[in-house]
């Protein structure tokens, strides 16, 4: 199968997840750009930057017109974020390509955990814990910036349980944060863009965009945690064969 028609297909399921799960599809980007377009483990990351930074803001402008994104608390939540981000950022690339590799196949291994529990209900009322809502910001920005996922799977949870929003706005609003804190990231990778495949990148982006509209009337006709299982049980079996990839 061509290099094209790989990124487009890649892009389309990456897409589908940020649009119905509000996060996730960036934890396969990484995979799917060094396993199956080739691409070295930096410019894998830096290109998942791009790719869901876009992705996430189409998306979440769909969530916003069915008032679904809550604006203050997005922007909050993602202040915080900011400064690991560009951190994160200036430090990956520094850090070897197996050292990317094993640290993303375990962060996407906890997030593969996380889905597979349930998720407390949320009361819907915002809740002010600011320090714990800081903390869960930054903690989010610093894996952003690093490992190149935009932390929907990070974000969402911390949305219901820690500020106290309903599910579909914690994803509407995730949205949000992954944007912030991909473009933050993308601010100390500008050096590293310059030598990526745009040719696949571009065609995977637009193709991961289409997916998530196509991922947002997914959610509203199938039960968000029978997705939510499924894709995490696919992460899951991702993050093994990195794992073992990286270590051997």
């Amino acid at each position: 199968m061509s290099a094209l028609l790989l990124a487009l297909a890649a892009g389309a399921v990456i897409g589908l997840a940020l649009g119905a799960l509000g996060g996730g599809g960036s934890v396969l980007a990484v995979p799917a750009l060094i396993y199956l377009l080739g691409f070295t483990p930096v410019a894998a990351t830096t290109a998942s930057l791009i790719v869901v930074s876009v992705t996430s803001a189409t998306a979440q402008s769909a969530h916003a017109r069915d008032g679904h994104v809550r604006w203050r608390t997005g922007l909050l939540f993602a202040a915080a974020g900011i400064g690991p981000a560009v951190l994160g950022g200036a430090l990956a690339a520094r850090l070897p390509g197996a050292a990317l590799t094993a640290g993303f196949a375990v962060v996407a291994a906890v997030a593969a955990l996380r889905m597979l529990r349930p998720r407390p209900a949320a009361d819907g009322a915002e809740r002010a814990r600011p320090g714990r809502a800081a903390a869960a910001g930054a903690g989010l920005g610093a894996v952003t910036g690093v490992l190149g996922v935009g932390g929907g799977f990070l974000a969402v949870p911390a949305l219901v349980s820690v500020v106290g929003l309903r599910m579909r706005d914690a994803v509407g609003t995730s949205l949000l944060v992954i944007t912030v804190n991909s473009l933050a990231a993308l601010a100390m990778r500008a050096g590293t863009a310059d030598g990526l495949d745009w040719a696949v990148v571009a065609p995977f982006a637009g193709a991961a965009i289409l997916g998530a509209w196509d991922g947002r009337r997914l959610a509203s006709k199938v039960s968000g945690s029978a997705l939510q299982r499924v894709f995490a049980v696919v992460l899951l079996a991702v993050a093994a064969f990195m794992l073992i990839d990286a270590v051997v």
